[in-house]
């Protein structure tokens, strides 16, 4: 029995005052109306409509129910009519999930310059560099920096992620600099934790990939961490270059086995559905795919 048809026969039938007037309302025959009304009322134990041949009547425990199921009715026809408005209309809330580095540094100016062209739209930002699970914990868009492997999920490239070697010059003067990845072993190695430890280079001279196991005493979670531990005089650290840009370009840092590029990632927006894609979320996906350019701002320094 479906609970929302036979409501809908009762409140019709008592509406136009017959079967065959509810009948003509539903686009059902008759004989349909009358099934759905005895369904209901053998559901609930009692009878709502007193029938003859000439009339139909509402006992008063049907007046009752009338009365609840209009409203119950009324409720999900106005809860259908906002959901479509959500699915074509810009507005309502988005949540996001994102790294926790990226965030800080370049998401405010996205989402203020994004609601100034959708007003509508309330943003919720959750930072978190772990990998969630975004229809579980419940985003609506996921921004994940790697080399995505294939999934249930829809992922759209958003824009190209450099990673750079590099260290104080203060470190340099005291270890010497490498000349080639795997002189790394023999340097302090500040590891993201999230990286593994086989990482992967290109020769650019030559034109050919290698592979180089680096062990750490020192890893953590947050890149901007490292990032200030290697300007310190930590060590050296394999990170992107949205996070070391701004530290190169200043002297804080010195790029170095620039003939050996680490493998690119990519920045990617991650969203759980193609099919009946909300207006919010199309609009926040193009909106950002097209604002960190291709180089990506980032990458606009020396070094």
């Amino acid at each position: 029995m479906d609970r929302i048809d036979t409501m809908n026969a009762f409140v019709s039938v008592v509406t136009e005052g017959s079967f065959a007037r509810a009948a003509e309302r539903l686009e059902i025959s008759p004989q349909l109306v009358s099934k759905y009304v005895s369904q209901l009322e053998e559901h609930l134990g009692t009878r709502l409509l007193n029938r003859t041949t000439r009339k139909v009547s509402v006992t008063e425990a049907g007046t009752a129910y009338f009365q609840r199921a209009q409203q119950v009715l009324s409720d999900i026809e106005d809860m259908e009519n906002e959901l479509g408005d959500l699915q074509h209309s810009v507005r309502g809330l988005l949540r996001i999930n994102a790294p926790v580095s990226f965030a800080i540094q370049h998401m405010a100016s996205v989402l203020t310059d994004y609601r100034a062209a959708f007003p509508e739209v309330q943003v919720d930002l959750q930072l978190n560099d772990r990998k969630v699970d975004i229809v579980q914990e419940g985003f609506d868009i996921a921004l994940r920096i790697g080399q995505l492997k294939s999934s249930s999920l829809i992922a759209r490239r958003i824009a190209p992620v450099r990673l750079s070697i590099c260290a104080s010059p203060d470190y340099l003067a005291r270890q010497g600099i490498p000349s080639h990845p795997d002189e790394l072993k023999q340097h302090q190695y500040l590891r993201y934790s999230y990286m593994d430890n086989e990482t992967s280079f290109r020769d650019r001279k030559r034109n050919l990939p290698l592979t180089t196991t680096l062990h750490s005493d020192f890893s953590a979670n947050n890149g901007d961490v490292l990032l200030n531990a290697a300007i310190a005089g930590a060590g050296v650290i394999i990170q992107p270059t949205f996070i070391t840009g701004p530290a190169i370009a200043s002297g804080q840092l010195q790029s170095i086995l620039q003939d050996f590029e680490p493998e690119p990632l990519g920045l990617y927006a991650v969203y759980a559905h193609r099919q009946f894609l909300s207006a919010k979320v199309r609009s926040f996906i193009d909106f950002i795919g097209g604002y960190f350019g291709d180089p990506p701002y980032w990458d606009d320094f020396r070094g």
